[in-house]
């Protein structure tokens, strides 16, 4: 590969700078190939159900006529939906992941760090026509991975994404993280799993890196890193006054943190 890197550093407004390891072409094959697995089954189910309408509207005129016909042409649409679609509906739904990507355990992103946005889902997923030209063999795409720098296709240049790999993190020392014997979140088990639910990963790795090098910041900048993680959490999931009324902006993210991960040390 000509001039690539391996992760997506991100930088704070404060000068903290968060690394991502980015999907090798390598696997983003296998997990392309396992979507396209997929696909074909999806596209041979609703074949097979097309052709049962047709048949058991035959005695139907106007009906067989309509699905006979709908039938012939599906042959050549059929496909482009299914598989179209199918990268839409996943990687919309389940946050940047198709069933290959799971599998994988890899992610779409935008790339600057951030979650997809519904228009980057989009022209991402129709540019893979172009990506997977000529025919089927995706070679401007494979080839465009291999010459990017950071391994992008052609529908992640124009959608301005990015496809990384979700690693373990190792579970922090949670008692030394928020400083205080008792989580106050644990009160409330329902908005801390409304929170665990709506942080991605790369949220939780990005939040748990500034609790873990909070010491390397200046007491300025450390002031508003913290304001600004808890302004966005408390978005998340607004936790009532009487959990957090005394908590200091690090103390909430510290918290945060401690819902995050508290699971996995179980």
């Amino acid at each position: 590969m000509l001039g690539t890197t391996t992760t997506l550093k991100v930088q704070t407004p404060e000068g903290v700078t968060f690394e991502i390891p980015l999907a090798s072409p390598f696997s983003r094959c296998l997990a392309f190939a396992i979507d396209m697995a997929v696909v074909f089954a999806l596209t041979i189910l609703l074949s097979q159900v097309i052709n049962i309408l047709s048949i058991s509207t035959s005695g139907i005129p106007v009906l067989g006529r309509v699905f006979g016909d709908f039938g012939t042409g599906a042959a050549i649409v059929l496909q482009f939906v299914v598989a179209t679609g199918y990268g839409m509906v996943t990687e919309w739904l389940w946050s940047g992941r198709t069933v290959g990507k799971r599998v994988m355990k890899l992610r779409v992103i935008d790339e600057r760090g951030l979650s997809l946005g519904l228009k980057q889902v989009v022209i991402r997923n129709l540019f893979r026509l172009l990506d997977m030209m000529p025919s089927t063999f995706y070679l401007i795409g494979g080839i465009s991975c291999m010459v990017t720098a950071r391994c992008q296709r052609l529908g992640d240049i124009a959608a301005g994404t990015l496809v990384i790999r979700e690693v373990e993190i190792t579970p922090p020392a949670l008692g030394e993280l928020i400083g205080t014997d008792r989580n106050s979140f644990a009160s409330a088990p329902h908005l801390e799993a409304r929170l665990r639910q709506r942080t991605t990963p790369g949220e939780a790795r990005i939040v748990l890196d500034a609790v873990t090098r909070r010491n390397e910041l200046d007491p300025e900048s450390r002031l508003e890193l913290f304001a600004r993680l808890a302004e966005y959490f408390r978005r998340i999931a607004e936790f009532p006054e009487e959990i957090t009324i005394g908590l200091s902006d690090e103390q909430y993210v510290r918290n945060v943190v401690e819902t995050l991960f508290r699971r996995a040390s179980v």
